[in-house]
């Protein structure tokens, strides 16, 4: 009987053991477990190579920077170019093939030192399009899409620098015209961040003030650049390694996002005495979106908005200042729909968890925290005239502030 019970209990001929429909589901919710847990990783080593390329990339703008001076024994001009006054006068002359109205980014005469060569032929030399002849260094970068279809397309203005670009930051195509992620430094102030040291005819006057451009600008343009003024390495008195040149930020991706759409409220507000003045549009239960819902009104809709124009020299689009820490409220001076070429408080962001890179004079690339020391945040900006705190004056924005001037004569003695 034991034998037969033995011989019974052995597998049939042509028969294989397998799981039970019970084993089988364990195994999937094991392997389930174990994508869970190691998605995570993956997204974050997907984001740490992401992060490294776009601090090389930066490191890539630092080093032209470098090579330009090294040539030229300056600084690429912010919001340099070509202007007319025959053909443009104040204000005028915005579409003149002719001429640019001296509204270029530092990126432009950058080019061929980051081996863009190429583009920069185009720009330096006249381009014809389908319709018309533009002049060398080309028309208004302001030009909308629509200007492009009417005058006839100026191809550079449209083209996407890959070096110019965060991989981090998902934003492509249209609305834009040529995205960028890096943008100048232009001090701890808001107060002639869209104009500088000169009007768009390269004189020292504007009929609206009776200061000069030059005057306003020495006491409030504190950063590496000056808009529409050459400045050299020996200029920043504070230190090449104090001292931030360029930063990122992110670009618009049509979401009312508090860093790449700004905000006016009811009144002209005049920025530099009033820093914090947007925030109460925020939306407190979403804190990185303006409150749409609420009244808040976000400008920059459609092209003109933050990162959408990588060879238009205007703050909103191409510059940042030291006011707030990064990632915050961008807060622009004028009410209406043409904010965005004004002055404003246009603080550096990125698509990295925590903070931003930052390139400095020295050619090295820092990551800053969001937490960095900003000081008073209600604090007046330097500048002339009243409210004020005094041209001269160490920053009133803490290390953060103190990083973006060339000449504050603050001592950076901690590792920020």
């Amino acid at each position: 009987m034991k034998s037969r019970c033995w011989m019974n209990d052995r597998p049939r001929p042509g028969r294989r053991p397998g799981f039970t429909l019970v084993e089988l589901l364990v195994v999937i919710a094991i392997i389930g477990v174990l994508v869970g847990l190691l998605l995570p990783a993956v997204q974050a080593a997907r984001e740490a190579a992401r992060r490294m390329s776009c601090g090389n990339n930066l490191k890539q703008v630092g080093l032209g920077i470098h090579n330009y001076h090294s040539t030229y024994r300056m600084l690429p001009m912010h919001m340099g170019g070509t202007t007319n006054p025959v053909q443009g006068g104040m204000n005028g002359g915005l579409l003149d093939p002719g001429h640019n109205r001296l509204e270029l980014t530092t990126l432009v005469p950058l080019l061929p030192f980051i081996e863009q060569q190429p583009l920069w032929e185009q720009i330096a030399n006249p381009f014809q399009s389908d319709i018309t002849l533009y002049s060398p260094m080309g028309p208004n970068p302001r030009m909308t899409l629509t200007n492009h279809t009417t005058f006839g397309r100026y191809e550079p203005w449209l083209t996407t620098v890959g070096t110019y670009r965060c991989p981090s930051d998902p934003g492509q195509g249209l609305p834009a015209q040529g995205r960028t992620n890096y943008v100048v430094c232009l001090g701890d102030s808001a107060h002639t961040s869209h104009t500088g040291a000169l009007n768009d005819l390269g004189g020292e006057y504007n009929p609206q003030i009776s200061v000069s451009l030059v005057e306003r600008a020495k006491a409030a343009s504190r950063g590496a650049f000056i808009p529409r003024w050459r400045t050299r390495f020996r200029n920043i008195r504070d230190g090449l390694s104090s001292t931030i040149i360029y930063a990122e930020i992110n670009t618009d991706l049509g979401d009312n996002h508090i860093t790449t759409r700004a905000v006016d409220g009811t009144n002209n507000v005049f920025v530099a005495g009033n820093t914090t003045f947007c925030k109460q549009f925020i939306d407190p239960e979403r804190p990185r979106f303006w409150d749409v819902d609420g009244g808040a009104t976000p400008r920059g809709d459609g092209e003109n908005a933050r990162g959408f124009k990588w060879a238009y020299g205007r703050i909103f689009f191409s510059g940042f200042n030291t006011i707030l820490p990064p990632n915050r409220e961008i807060c622009m001076n004028r009410t209406g729909n043409n904010i965005v070429h004004f002055e404003g408080v246009c603080p550096p962001s990125s698509r990295h968890p925590g903070g931003v890179h930052v390139a400095l004079a020295d050619g090295s690339v820092r990551f800053i925290s969001d937490s960095i020391d900003a000081g008073d945040e209600n604090a007046e900006h330097v500048r002339y005239g009243g409210p004020i705190t005094p041209p001269g004056s160490p920053s009133p924005f803490g290390l953060w502030g103190a990083l973006g001037t060339r000449a504050s004569g603050e001592i950076i003695d901690s590792d920020f």
